[in-house]
């Protein structure tokens, strides 16, 4: 019986015992390096969403993990010697917040896994040659944002009665300018509108930006981007933009909270989702086997505090679609 029950214990506790992929390696704290181009202030949001991601896979930074936090703080030349920093640092993993900081830790490392997330075209800027099975050592979670460009510009159409020229803010140093560029002036002529680019590279910029926009300009588009689209940026465009009476629109649903008066994009806490695939790797799964994510769900927000501000009437068509309505 002692040879029997002894048995049956060895089969529970291999029954019992978590498997490979779910149970956290015990004894090493794994480091990672944290790569984004703004000011900490202005990605802290972004940071926090990545640690509760982390924390719900069993990762707690100072215990299982340790992070090593480089901010370009802006500066986009400053993010290549930050991503090699890390490299040296001996990270078992980068994590890239937004293209350009991917972009710049691709170039660092062709060994390192690196995990990036908030970049709209993974494909088009040459981080991944395919979004199943990207191979190498990059994968991620995308934003899809080039695609909903159009979707923006039919949005901010139907909410602003005969809109015919719409200025568009665009940062050229952004390495998805282009696409962006690319498909919203392809979004714009069939719905009959004229676009004004203007180049803005930093929230410094910006009252220059609203000086150069034509009088004929209706509305206001903002194309995604990690400095112009982040934090006090968000809040000083949406001061400056009330203040010609211009409407406007954005990617991020914290651009209506600033005083924006629409925004659509993604519903989904893409930093916090990302830590799935940084968790596999750091389980011993490959980057390159990894599918870069695409977003499933997304949202429209809809400022009538700000529309009322400028006289606007929202129709009830386009209401009726918001997800959220900030009254």
């Amino acid at each position: 019986m002692r040879r029997i029950g002894l048995a049956v214990i060895l089969a529970l506790s291999l029954l019992l015992a978590p498997s490979g992929i779910d149970a956290q390696p015990t004894g090493k704290v794994y480091r990672i390096g944290y790569l984004a181009i703004g000011k900490p202030d202005d990605e802290r949001s972004f940071v926090d969403a990545f640690r509760q991601g982390l924390r719900e896979f069993g990762w707690v930074e100072g215990q299982s993990v340790s992070i090593e936090y480089r901010f370009a703080d802006g500066e986009t030349a400053r993010l290549p010697d930050l991503a090699a920093e890390l490299v040296r640092l001996n990270v078992d993993l980068l994590f890239a917040s937004s293209s350009p900081p991917a972009k710049a830790a691709q170039q660092a490392t062709d060994s390192v896994p690196i995990v990036f997330s908030g970049v709209a075209d993974p494909i088009g800027v040459g981080l991944v040659p395919r979004l199943a099975r990207p191979g190498g050592n990059i994968t991620g979670f995308t934003t899809s944002n080039v695609e909903l460009s159009g979707k923006r510009l039919e949005l901010l159409k139907e909410a602003v009665p005969n809109l015919t020229h719409v200025a568009v803010f665009v940062n050229p140093t952004n390495p998805q300018a282009r696409a962006f560029r690319r498909e919203t002036t392809a979004a714009a002529v069939p719905l009959g509108l004229t676009l004004q680019f203007i180049d803005v590279t930093d929230p410094g910029q910006l009252p220059r930006a609203f000086g150069a926009i034509t009088s004929q300009a209706q509305a206001l588009l903002i194309l995604p981007d990690p400095l112009i689209g982040v934090g006090m940026a968000q809040v000083r465009i949406a001061e400056l933009a009330l203040k010609i009476r211009l409407p406007t629109m954005e990617r991020s649903r914290t651009f209506a909270d600033a005083g924006g008066l629409m925004s659509y994009g993604t519903s989904q806490e893409l930093h916090r989702e990302a830590a799935r695939h940084v968790d596999r790797i750091l389980r011993g799964a490959k980057p390159g086997d990894l599918p870069v994510q695409q977003p499933t769900k997304f949202e429209l927000v809809i400022n009538l505090k700000t529309a009322k501000a400028l006289g606007l009437t929202i129709p009830q068509s386009v209401l009726l679609r918001a997800d959220q309505v900030i009254q």
